[in-house]
């Protein structure tokens, strides 16, 4: 007999909850990022309600919420002001190919390259966008700088700043919503904080009168279903050329923005989501939002982390949130444009204070400078570009200062055997950081004819190391002396054309690694 436990009923009811909450704050910004692209607001809660709905029952990471971005959107200013808006629709349905394509071949899986420090300087960088974004909420409606400054990453310099009694109205409604949701949990955690502050504020508003900035005045969402539509635009090679330059980076920046955010969802919820299901996901979810009119877009962290921090955890909370979305575009847009900025501005102000490390600051001072400096850069980086460019800056730079430090441990110590031979012993590993530090170290004039060098004790990891032997067998040959190359890898002799027959492999002691060449086969 079928029994419905109440842990499942409990589960049910956070995601329902959950969904809508995150229905409500998915609303003000893809209107506001259809704007930065350049499109009409329905072109940017369409692409939310479709992101966001085929992400939800095919992505690879239940509770994460996806939809229209302000990383996409930045990207997709040029190609409409130069080409128009159903160039960009084709765009996006290439994008989500290229994404299909990335989990098909299974790429999802180099997200584990990114270190924590480049992690830690992510998320940050994040919060601080996501609050400069709201503090341009605190602009004049209608004063140049208004619109973009809410909207583009740090852009608020040439915003109006309200005053008086406007300001402190927004000021003090922001407070409230930011105490209910901090302080409600203590009492019941019947009904979500955030969507029980957001009905609260908006019911005192509209109770009272009071005068400020709504949802409405931001714009219209009011509208139809999305409908097919195969983008109008040349199906030729000139238009390939035009639209594929486009396509490779959005769909490099949704997925690089996707995966991180299933990263940090990963480690909030303790448990592991499916990478390349997630690029496939993003990769469906943006061919389909290609030929229904939707500007597309990826994994959108704000909105994750009030899903999770709602108490939504599975698939439902994400189809909650769509068609909630789809809902207040078709019949409730009157309602929904009622609600204050205010409300949504104090959901995110608490999503920025639960996003940001805090402990960065503690632990700053105790990790390594290199790892702290990157923390930094990150953050500088993402603030002043965008994430998915900060993460590429941060992976780069981690993986140099590796090379740089690891470089250091390549060590040769020389010794004579019994035999009259000089034997030489490498320790360390031998790549492209380290091997002009080992080529120092051997000097062909110095040794008995002899010689034996041992990589017992070292590793070769790329194609220059394999270069640094052949030049160093090189030299002892012109220098007329008999080398030997032991403990070398089978696969290190096979690669290897100068030393040819010096290397002596042994089955039993020789290491089992694989260089870079064979890593792949």
């Amino acid at each position: 007999m079928f029994e419905l436990h109440p842990s499942k009923v409990a589960t049910v009811k956070n995601d329902l909850l959950s969904g809508l909450t995150v229905a409500l704050a998915l609303v003000p910004e893809a209107v506001a990022f259809a704007f930065v692209a350049g499109v009409e607001p329905l072109v940017g809660l369409y692409a939310a309600f479709m992101v966001g709905l085929i992400t939800a029952c095919i992505g690879g990471r239940p509770g994460m919420i996806s939809g229209a971005t302000g990383a996409l959107a930045v990207v997709m200013v040029a190609l409409v002001a130069d080409h128009g808006v159903q160039y960009l629709f084709a765009t996006v349905v290439l994008m989500g190919l290229l994404q299909i394509l990335a989990g098909l071949m299974r790429l999802g899986k180099f997200i584990r390259m990114v270190p924590h420090p480049v992690m830690l300087g992510f998320v940050n960088g994040l919060a601080i966008v996501i609050f400069l974004a709201q503090l341009s909420q605190f602009g004049t409606a209608g004063e140049p700088g208004w619109l973009e400054g809410t909207f583009m990453q740090g852009s608020i310099i040439d915003v109006a700043w309200l005053e008086g009694s406007q300001l402190y109205m927004l000021l003090g409604l922001v407070v409230l919503t930011m105490v209910i949701i901090h302080y409600l949990p203590r009492f019941t955690t019947a009904v979500p904080s955030s969507l029980a502050a957001i009905v609260v504020v908006s019911l005192l508003v509209m109770g009272l009168n009071l005068d400020t900035r709504v949802v409405g005045d931001v714009a219209s969402i009011k509208g139809d279903l999305p409908s097919f539509a195969i983008p109008s635009v040349p199906l030729n090679w000139e238009t390939l050329a035009i639209i594929f330059p486009y396509a490779l980076i959005l769909a490099a920046i949704g997925l690089i923005e996707s995966l991180l955010t299933l990263r940090l969802v990963d480690e909030i919820t303790n448990s592991r989501g499916r990478g390349n299901r997630e690029c496939i996901g993003q990769g469906v979810a943006n061919t389909v939002t290609g030929f229904f009119g939707g500007m597309g877009g990826c994994a959108m962290i704000g909105q994750s982390m009030i899903n999770v921090n709602s108490g939504g955890r599975g698939r439902l909370s994400g189809i909650t949130a769509a068609l909630s979305l789809l809902v207040f575009i078709l019949v409730g847009s009157n309602l929904i444009e009622r609600i204050p900025l205010a409300a949504l501005i104090g959901v995110m102000f608490i999503v920025v204070i639960g996003t940001f490390e805090w402990s960065s600051f503690r632990i700053i001072r105790k990790v390594p400078k290199s790892d702290a400096a990157v923390l930094v850069l990150v953050s500088a980086v993402t603030v002043a570009t965008d994430l998915a460019v900060a993460v590429v800056v941060g992976v780069i730079v981690s993986a140099l200062v590796f090379a740089w430090e690891h470089a250091k441990h390549i060590n040769v110590q020389s010794r004579e055997d019994h035999k009259g031979s000089t034997v030489y012993s490498v320790h360390g590993p031998l790549f492209f950081g380290s091997v002009t530090s080992f080529l120092e170290q051997f000097n062909p004039q110095q040794a008995n004819n002899d010689v034996v060098i041992d990589f017992a004790d070292s590793r070769v990891c790329d194609h220059s190391g394999l270069e640094a032997i052949d030049t160093l067998a090189e030299r002892y040959l012109n220098a007329d002396k008999q080398l030997h190359l032991v403990h070398l890898s089978e696969e290190c002799r096979k690669l290897l054309k100068k030393a040819g027959n010096l290397v002596e492999v042994n089955v039993i002691e020789d290491p089992q690694y694989f260089v870079a060449d064979d890593a792949l086969g």
